[in-house]
Protein backbone atom coordinates (compact mmCIF):
# COMPACT_ATOMS: atom_id res chain seq x y z
CA UNK A 1 0.00 0.00 0.00
CA UNK A 2 1.61 3.81 -0.70
CA UNK A 3 1.80 6.01 1.80
CA UNK A 4 1.10 9.75 0.86
CA UNK A 5 0.57 12.94 2.59
CA UNK A 6 -2.72 14.82 0.83
CA UNK A 7 -1.94 18.27 0.12
CA UNK A 8 -6.07 18.87 -0.87
CA UNK A 9 -9.08 17.23 0.94
CA UNK A 10 -12.38 17.61 0.12
CA UNK A 11 -15.25 16.68 1.64
CA UNK A 12 -17.21 14.04 -0.27
CA UNK A 13 -20.33 12.06 -0.55
CA UNK A 14 -19.03 8.81 -1.64
CA UNK A 15 -22.38 7.70 -2.06
CA UNK A 16 -23.57 10.46 -4.97
CA UNK A 17 -21.90 9.40 -7.94
CA UNK A 18 -21.37 12.60 -9.39
CA UNK A 19 -19.46 13.61 -6.39
CA UNK A 20 -17.68 10.19 -6.96
CA UNK A 21 -16.74 10.61 -10.56
CA UNK A 22 -16.11 14.53 -9.86
CA UNK A 23 -13.43 13.27 -7.44
CA UNK A 24 -11.89 10.94 -10.36
CA UNK A 25 -11.63 14.08 -12.51
CA UNK A 26 -10.01 15.80 -9.73
CA UNK A 27 -7.36 12.97 -10.20
CA UNK A 28 -6.65 12.93 -13.53
CA UNK A 29 -6.84 16.92 -13.90
CA UNK A 30 -3.90 16.80 -11.00
CA UNK A 31 -1.98 13.89 -12.76
CA UNK A 32 -1.69 15.72 -15.84
CA UNK A 33 -0.18 19.27 -13.61
CA UNK A 34 2.14 17.40 -11.62
CA UNK A 35 3.52 14.07 -11.58
CA UNK A 36 3.10 11.24 -9.43
CA UNK A 37 -0.25 12.79 -8.41
CA UNK A 38 -2.38 9.98 -6.29
CA UNK A 39 -5.63 10.20 -4.98
CA UNK A 40 -7.71 8.18 -2.59
CA UNK A 41 -11.07 8.05 -0.09
CA UNK A 42 -11.02 8.69 3.63
CA UNK A 43 -13.66 8.68 5.32
CA UNK A 44 -15.93 11.72 4.09
CA UNK A 45 -13.03 13.14 2.69
CA UNK A 46 -11.20 13.14 -0.75
CA UNK A 47 -7.38 12.95 -0.89
CA UNK A 48 -4.74 14.41 -3.02
CA UNK A 49 -1.14 13.98 -2.97
CA UNK A 50 1.81 12.31 -4.21
CA UNK A 51 5.29 12.46 -5.34
CA UNK A 52 5.01 16.45 -6.25
CA UNK A 53 7.30 18.44 -7.12
CA UNK A 54 5.59 21.79 -7.22
CA UNK A 55 4.92 24.07 -3.40
CA UNK A 56 1.66 25.26 -5.41
CA UNK A 57 -0.07 21.89 -5.11
CA UNK A 58 -3.59 23.61 -3.96
CA UNK A 59 -7.50 23.64 -5.20
CA UNK A 60 -7.62 26.78 -6.56
CA UNK A 61 -4.49 26.07 -8.61
CA UNK A 62 -6.36 23.24 -9.62
CA UNK A 63 -8.83 25.11 -10.63
CA UNK A 64 -7.17 28.66 -11.88
CA UNK A 65 -5.72 26.01 -14.72
CA UNK A 66 -9.27 24.45 -15.30
CA UNK A 67 -10.58 28.19 -16.25
CA UNK A 68 -7.30 28.88 -18.15
CA UNK A 69 -7.31 25.86 -20.48
CA UNK A 70 -8.72 26.25 -23.81
CA UNK A 71 -11.46 24.31 -24.53
CA UNK A 72 -12.29 23.14 -28.17
CA UNK A 73 -15.39 22.06 -29.46
CA UNK A 74 -14.06 19.48 -32.11
CA UNK A 75 -16.78 18.69 -34.54
CA UNK A 76 -17.86 22.61 -35.44
CA UNK A 77 -20.98 21.31 -36.90
CA UNK A 78 -22.16 18.76 -33.66
CA UNK A 79 -23.32 21.35 -30.87
CA UNK A 80 -24.95 18.47 -28.85
CA UNK A 81 -22.10 15.46 -28.86
CA UNK A 82 -19.00 16.86 -30.48
CA UNK A 83 -15.69 16.08 -28.33
CA UNK A 84 -14.37 18.44 -26.36
CA UNK A 85 -10.38 19.02 -26.50
CA UNK A 86 -8.68 20.55 -23.33
CA UNK A 87 -5.28 22.16 -23.98
CA UNK A 88 -2.32 22.94 -21.74
CA UNK A 89 -1.70 21.71 -19.36
CA UNK A 90 -4.35 18.79 -19.62
CA UNK A 91 -3.97 17.87 -23.23
CA UNK A 92 -7.04 15.80 -22.85
CA UNK A 93 -9.98 14.84 -24.91
CA UNK A 94 -13.18 14.04 -23.63
CA UNK A 95 -15.42 11.64 -25.79
CA UNK A 96 -16.54 8.86 -23.69
CA UNK A 97 -20.16 9.14 -24.91
CA UNK A 98 -19.66 7.95 -28.32
CA UNK A 99 -17.82 4.90 -27.00
CA UNK A 100 -20.14 2.43 -27.33
CA UNK A 101 -17.23 -0.59 -27.56
CA UNK A 102 -16.94 -0.61 -24.03
CA UNK A 103 -20.43 0.97 -22.70
CA UNK A 104 -19.38 4.64 -22.46
CA UNK A 105 -22.04 5.93 -24.24
CA UNK A 106 -24.46 3.94 -21.51
CA UNK A 107 -23.57 6.77 -18.98
CA UNK A 108 -24.32 9.62 -21.38
CA UNK A 109 -27.35 11.92 -19.63
CA UNK A 110 -27.82 14.22 -22.10
CA UNK A 111 -30.16 14.23 -25.38
CA UNK A 112 -32.61 16.65 -27.46
CA UNK A 113 -31.38 20.44 -27.04
CA UNK A 114 -29.37 19.81 -25.00
CA UNK A 115 -25.50 21.23 -26.43
CA UNK A 116 -23.61 19.52 -24.18
CA UNK A 117 -20.60 21.31 -25.12
CA UNK A 118 -22.10 24.80 -23.80
CA UNK A 119 -23.29 23.19 -20.52
CA UNK A 120 -18.77 21.96 -20.38
CA UNK A 121 -18.14 25.76 -21.30
CA UNK A 122 -20.98 27.06 -18.35
CA UNK A 123 -19.90 25.13 -15.81
CA UNK A 124 -16.48 25.56 -16.24
CA UNK A 125 -16.56 29.61 -15.73
CA UNK A 126 -18.57 28.84 -13.42
CA UNK A 127 -16.04 27.58 -11.57
CA UNK A 128 -14.51 31.01 -11.41
CA UNK A 129 -17.07 32.51 -9.49
CA UNK A 130 -16.82 29.79 -6.42
CA UNK A 131 -15.41 30.26 -2.89
CA UNK A 132 -13.11 27.59 -3.10
CA UNK A 133 -13.55 25.81 0.28
CA UNK A 134 -12.33 22.70 0.25
CA UNK A 135 -14.95 21.62 2.99
CA UNK A 136 -17.41 22.84 0.34
CA UNK A 137 -16.02 22.62 -2.65
CA UNK A 138 -18.38 20.38 -4.12
CA UNK A 139 -21.97 21.45 -2.32
CA UNK A 140 -21.18 25.19 -3.60
CA UNK A 141 -24.73 25.32 -5.85
CA UNK A 142 -25.72 28.22 -7.87
CA UNK A 143 -27.93 29.42 -10.96
CA UNK A 144 -25.30 28.94 -13.96
CA UNK A 145 -25.40 31.60 -17.37
CA UNK A 146 -24.39 30.90 -20.38
CA UNK A 147 -20.27 32.72 -20.83
CA UNK A 148 -21.52 33.56 -24.52
CA UNK A 149 -25.06 34.87 -24.03
CA UNK A 150 -25.17 35.95 -19.89
CA UNK A 151 -28.54 36.51 -19.80
CA UNK A 152 -29.70 32.86 -20.68
CA UNK A 153 -29.46 30.27 -17.48
CA UNK A 154 -27.82 26.59 -18.29
CA UNK A 155 -29.02 23.84 -16.75
CA UNK A 156 -26.60 20.97 -15.73
CA UNK A 157 -26.11 17.43 -16.90
CA UNK A 158 -27.71 15.49 -14.02
CA UNK A 159 -24.19 14.14 -13.12
CA UNK A 160 -24.87 14.98 -9.17
CA UNK A 161 -27.27 12.71 -7.10
CA UNK A 162 -28.88 15.40 -5.40
CA UNK A 163 -30.30 16.71 -8.70
CA UNK A 164 -30.88 13.01 -9.78
CA UNK A 165 -32.83 12.27 -6.60
CA UNK A 166 -35.76 14.40 -7.49
CA UNK A 167 -35.32 14.82 -11.50
CA UNK A 168 -38.82 12.92 -12.01
CA UNK A 169 -41.88 14.88 -12.29
CA UNK A 170 -43.78 12.50 -9.77
CA UNK A 171 -41.16 13.76 -7.29
CA UNK A 172 -41.92 17.21 -7.11
CA UNK A 173 -45.44 17.47 -8.52
CA UNK A 174 -44.76 18.87 -12.19
CA UNK A 175 -42.45 18.76 -14.79
CA UNK A 176 -39.65 21.34 -14.71
CA UNK A 177 -38.62 20.97 -18.26
CA UNK A 178 -42.03 21.63 -19.33
CA UNK A 179 -42.20 25.23 -17.65
CA UNK A 180 -38.31 26.03 -18.95
CA UNK A 181 -37.56 26.31 -14.99
CA UNK A 182 -33.64 26.52 -13.88
CA UNK A 183 -32.82 25.82 -10.73
CA UNK A 184 -29.18 25.88 -9.32
CA UNK A 185 -26.47 23.03 -10.41
CA UNK A 186 -23.36 22.01 -8.72
CA UNK A 187 -20.43 23.08 -10.97
CA UNK A 188 -17.39 21.05 -9.48
CA UNK A 189 -18.97 18.26 -9.58
CA UNK A 190 -20.91 18.42 -12.91
CA UNK A 191 -17.73 19.06 -14.89
CA UNK A 192 -15.48 17.06 -12.97
CA UNK A 193 -17.57 13.76 -13.73
CA UNK A 194 -17.48 14.92 -17.40
CA UNK A 195 -13.60 14.58 -17.09
CA UNK A 196 -13.70 11.59 -14.62
CA UNK A 197 -15.76 9.66 -16.44
CA UNK A 198 -12.86 9.48 -19.80
CA UNK A 199 -10.98 7.27 -17.87
CA UNK A 200 -12.91 6.30 -14.91
CA UNK A 201 -16.13 3.37 -15.61
CA UNK A 202 -18.37 2.26 -13.46
CA UNK A 203 -18.76 -1.40 -13.92
CA UNK A 204 -22.18 -2.57 -15.71
CA UNK A 205 -25.04 -5.18 -13.91
CA UNK A 206 -27.74 -7.49 -15.01
CA UNK A 207 -29.96 -4.99 -14.47
CA UNK A 208 -30.83 -2.12 -16.98
CA UNK A 209 -28.86 1.17 -16.87
CA UNK A 210 -27.38 -0.07 -13.34
CA UNK A 211 -23.81 0.72 -12.65
CA UNK A 212 -21.46 -0.63 -9.83
CA UNK A 213 -18.33 1.59 -8.60
CA UNK A 214 -15.65 1.34 -5.94
CA UNK A 215 -13.84 3.68 -3.57
CA UNK A 216 -10.41 2.70 -2.30
CA UNK A 217 -8.92 3.77 0.96
CA UNK A 218 -4.92 4.10 -0.42
CA UNK A 219 -3.43 6.50 -2.44
CA UNK A 220 -2.67 5.62 -6.08
CA UNK A 221 -2.42 7.15 -9.49
CA UNK A 222 -5.32 7.25 -12.34
CA UNK A 223 -4.29 4.00 -14.02
CA UNK A 224 -4.84 2.04 -11.12
CA UNK A 225 -7.11 4.26 -8.95
CA UNK A 226 -9.30 3.32 -12.38
CA UNK A 227 -8.63 -0.23 -11.96
CA UNK A 228 -10.13 0.02 -8.57
CA UNK A 229 -13.22 2.13 -9.37
CA UNK A 230 -14.27 -0.26 -11.79
CA UNK A 231 -13.79 -3.29 -9.88
CA UNK A 232 -11.63 -5.41 -11.16
CA UNK A 233 -9.50 -5.99 -8.04
CA UNK A 234 -10.16 -7.59 -4.50
CA UNK A 235 -7.52 -5.06 -2.96
CA UNK A 236 -8.56 -4.32 1.12
CA UNK A 237 -10.26 -1.04 1.97
CA UNK A 238 -12.92 -0.96 -1.05
CA UNK A 239 -16.42 0.01 -0.60
CA UNK A 240 -18.70 -0.97 -3.34
CA UNK A 241 -21.90 1.69 -4.45
CA UNK A 242 -24.03 1.05 -6.93
CA UNK A 243 -26.42 3.54 -9.00
CA UNK A 244 -29.14 3.71 -11.82
CA UNK A 245 -28.82 6.20 -14.32
CA UNK A 246 -32.10 6.38 -14.61
CA UNK A 247 -34.76 8.02 -17.07
CA UNK A 248 -36.02 11.28 -15.52
CA UNK A 249 -38.74 12.67 -18.37
CA UNK A 250 -41.68 10.69 -19.64
CA UNK A 251 -39.87 10.43 -23.24
CA UNK A 252 -37.41 8.57 -21.82
CA UNK A 253 -34.22 10.19 -23.08
CA UNK A 254 -32.68 12.51 -21.07
CA UNK A 255 -31.29 10.63 -17.91
CA UNK A 256 -29.62 11.82 -14.37
CA UNK A 257 -27.53 9.26 -12.53
CA UNK A 258 -29.54 8.59 -9.16
CA UNK A 259 -27.99 8.28 -5.62
CA UNK A 260 -25.73 5.43 -4.59
CA UNK A 261 -26.63 2.48 -2.43
CA UNK A 262 -23.84 1.30 -0.03
CA UNK A 263 -23.32 -2.62 -1.12
CA UNK A 264 -20.33 -4.04 0.45
CA UNK A 265 -16.71 -3.88 0.25
CA UNK A 266 -13.17 -5.52 0.68
CA UNK A 267 -11.60 -4.90 4.64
Amino acid sequence: MNISEPTIRINVDAANPGQFFACCGLLELASRMWSGAEGWFEGNRFNLGGNLSSKNEDLATVVGSICCAVMDQVDPLDDFSSPIRMGSPFDLTLDWWMDSRSGGNRLKVWAGSMRSVRIARAMRVALQNMPLRTESFFDDGMVVFDPDEPDKKVEPYYFDGRRGNNAQSRDIGFAPDALHMTTAAYPAVEFLCLVGLQRFRPMPTDLPRVFEYNTWNFACEPLTASVMACGLSSQGGVRRYRFENAFRTDQRKHKAFLPATYIGGFQ
